[in-house]
């Protein structure tokens, strides 16, 4: 999939999860090209024309819950570091 940012510029991203905490939904993706492996969520929000788009998460405690339920969901498939 690929994402523009506020300027314009264009990432590539492969889908890796969907996620739902606290009745909110948000995607895990991974960077195309990116060799450290790290992932980049995103929350799912949905404009009043029920057009999908895709924010940041200002909330580290957020962030972190998110992430620890994609990391247990997910630690047959991938080889996690602490």
């Amino acid at each position: 999939m690929v994402l523009c940012d506020e300027e314009g510029n264009e990432a590539g991203f492969e889908f890796i999860d969907l996620i739902e905490y606290n009745e909110r939904k948000f995607v895990v993706l991974l960077p195309e090209n990116d060799e450290d492996g790290e992932v980049v969520i995103l929350e799912i929000e949905y404009t009043n024309d029920k057009e999908e788009g895709y924010v940041g998460i200002d909330s580290e405690e957020t962030l972190m819950a998110v992430f620890e339920i994609f990391r247990e969901k997910n630690k047959e498939r991938f080889n996690f570091v602490d």
